[in-house]
């Protein structure tokens, strides 16, 4: 069994308001058999943390194209995207790069 991982998510540059305008969360993810991932993450988020519009945040089984991923403040494609494997104390961050016009 997988021992109880605790992150930070931050969601910035409007993304936050798809989370009732709160930008960080302090999550504790349900212990599984195998390590959270990057994607069971988003699945978690788009089922628990997420309020409103989900196409604006997630697009298939990612993020939509726009949203700016960090992972312990290194862009997440340094570090395997989908597959990095969460960490206790992680901290991600969601800064969406796209805006209105």
């Amino acid at each position: 069994m997988a021992a109880l991982v605790s992150l930070l998510l931050e969601f910035g540059g409007g993304a936050e308001l798809l989370f009732d305008g709160i930008k960080q969360h302090q999550v504790t993810l349900p212990n599984q058999s195998n390590p959270w991932d990057i994607r069971q993450l988003l699945v978690w988020i788009r089922h628990n943390l997420l309020k409103e519009r989900p196409e604006l945040f997630i697009q298939g089984d990612t993020v939509r194209p726009g949203i700016l991923v960090l992972i312990n403040d290194a862009d997440w494609e340094l570090m395997g995207e989908l597959d990095y494997q969460l960490e206790d104390k992680d901290n991600i961050v969601f800064i969406s790069t796209l805006h209105g016009g």
